[in-house]
């Protein structure tokens, strides 16, 4: 056997220039590799006793969720294409539609044609006025259905229903006759409430007694006068204007089409004998609704539903002169 002793120790080899460097790394790998020994024992083999005490300890918490994927930009603009959420409405942020302007300070002039007790007064209907052009009577019984619905009774009607949906967007209305008369107003005086009441706008309803065959609306507009009491120059551009959005409104809310025996398939008529026409010193129109005469359109002129159909379509033409 050998001995060694600090007397004999035996020879020490000369170190390698590599022995240093390598000693560095296993220093600096062993604790690494102890680390990773001790996580392993802490969490345990698959199956191990470890992973059933985290999950005791771990109580019922749920994993947490993966994060949702980041939306790849679209190659086209470099942008991220919108989430659905991007595209919801926020009601609060949506502006809401402004209400339509209101109609106060305006003045519209409703004239129901005629008078249900006018054939009562014949004496006093049957007296001549002054409309400018010529004399004319102060006014008329009208017109009726053959069974006999009368032309009075229609024109009142609808008036009223007229009034009703002008006052409710702020419109003052007035009526030349409301039914409360004995007979009458007469034509002249017809036109001289409505320039009294400085109407924005006036119309005078009727219904016509025309031969059977005969059907469909018109609306006539004032010619230009300038005689005696009479002077519609100012009133005949206006009054066409008016006229025309009327007879818009009124054909598109009933349905009905213009008259088949004159105007020429437009439903407007300019006329210079009318008194309520003539004498009118605002925009006014007359609107003769259908023909009485006539088994069709007597279907419809003696229908309520058809009746507020009309005085819807007439406000609409009212309002939109109104409104510009």
């Amino acid at each position: 056997m050998s001995y060694t002793g600090p007397e004999f120790a035996p020879h020490q080899p000369r170190r390698s220039p590599l022995r240093r460097p390598l000693t560095v790394a296993l220093a600096a790998l062993v604790p690494g590799a102890l680390l990773g020994w001790g996580v392993y024992a802490a969490v345990g083999a698959p199956g191990g006793d470890g992973g059933t005490d985290r999950a005791a300890a771990a109580g019922t918490a749920s994993p947490a969720p993966a994060a949702t994927p980041a939306t790849p930009a679209s190659p086209a603009t470099g942008t991220r294409p919108a989430s659905p959420r991007d595209d919801a409405k926020d009601p609060a942020a949506t502006p809401a539609a402004p209400a339509p302007a209101s109609l106060k300070g305006k003045v519209v002039v409703i004239d129901p044609g005629h008078n249900p007790a006018n054939f009562q007064h014949p004496t006093e209907i049957n007296r001549k006025v002054d409309v400018g052009t010529h004399w004319k009577e102060c006014d008329t019984t009208g017109t009726a259905t053959n069974a006999g619905y009368t032309e009075a009774r229609f024109t009142l009607d609808v008036a009223h229903r007229l009034r009703d949906l002008l006052q409710e967007q702020g419109a003052t209305v007035k009526l030349t006759q409301d039914g409360d008369r004995e007979y009458g107003p007469c034509v002249d005086e017809r036109a001289r409430i409505g320039n009294e009441a400085r109407a924005d706008a006036a119309i005078s309803i009727h219904a016509d007694g025309s031969a059977a065959g005969n059907r469909g609306f018109h609306v006539i507009l004032p010619g230009a006068v300038h005689q005696g009491a009479a002077d519609t120059r100012a009133i005949v551009a206006p009054s066409a204007d008016l006229g025309k959005r009327v007879a818009d409104g009124f054909g598109r809310e009933t349905g009905t089409a213009p008259a088949n025996y004159l105007g020429g398939g437009t439903g407007l008529v300019t006329r210079t004998d009318l008194g309520g026409l003539n004498l009118s010193t605002v925009p006014k129109v007359f609107l003769e609704c259908g023909n009485m005469r006539d088994a069709q359109d007597e279907a419809l002129l003696t229908d309520g539903a058809w009746r507020q159909k009309a005085a819807q379509g007439i406000s609409e033409g009212i309002v939109s002169f109104l409104r510009g």
